[in-house]
């Protein structure tokens, strides 16, 4: 009779065994696909990054160029009022 429960009891951890290396396998492959998942993922972060970067730096060469207009407008605007202060004198 205690051949019939030892015999029980290895097929029961023989099955356990076959559905826990079947999950395990499960596992590694969700892992695999996730991963492959977050490379692509990480890859189009990483060019969405360098578009940002280079918006960023056109932002601040707009805003250089604007700067520069706005002093080339002040200095003609002195200028052009200079010009018209002499003639009234």
């Amino acid at each position: 009779m205690e051949e019939k429960k030892e015999g029980n009891t290895e097929k029961n951890f023989k099955g356990f065994g076959k559905k826990v290396d079947g999950f395990v396998d499960e596992v590694n492959e969700a892992a695999q696909k996730l991963q492959k998942e977050f490379q692509v993922k990480f890859e189009e972060l990483k060019v969405t990054a360098e578009k940002l970067k280079k918006e960023a730096e056109n932002k601040e060469r707009w805003k250089e160029v604007e700067e520069s207009l706005k002093k080339a407008g002040d200095e003609f605007a002195n200028a052009f009022k200079a010009a018209f202060k002499s003639k009234d004198k």
